[in-house]
């Protein structure tokens, strides 16, 4: 730090709460600016400053176990897709397998609920 700002520092330190907050207001009306944004974007902390998350749109329907009755499920998968009996019984049978991907988040809750209701344990990711 250059010596100049160093005794500047030295002199604000001997200055009075009510001493600094009147040099506040007096910088502010020379200079023409504000000191309480800075002030009240820190009080929010990082997070105030960071980007909003974009919401996602885009969806996939995952089942993680058919339940009990299988048959129903299949039904339900084979109405949801254009899948035939065999490769709906094997995506029914498959842990982690996408029923639907890359759906609406309606058309996401529409497909779980109507697996649910059939039995299967179904995930939204």
């Amino acid at each position: 730090m250059s010596e100049k700002l160093t005794k500047l520092v030295d002199e604000l330190s001997t200055l009075s709460v009510l001493e600094a907050a009147d040099l506040v207001k007096m910088l502010e009306e020379k200079w023409g600016v504000s000191a309480a944004a800075p002030v009240a974007m820190m009080a929010g902390g990082p997070s105030a400053a960071a980007e909003p998350v974009e919401e996602k749109t885009e969806f996939d329907v995952v089942i993680k176990d058919p339940g009990a009755k299988k048959i129903d499920v299949i039904k339900v998968i084979r109405q949801l897709t254009s899948l035939g009996l065999g490769e709906a019984k094997t995506l029914a049978e498959t842990a982690g397998g996408k029923v639907l991907t890359a759906v609406g988040k309606d058309a996401a809750a529409d497909a779980k609920k109507k697996l649910d209701e059939a039995g299967a344990n179904v995930v939204i990711e």
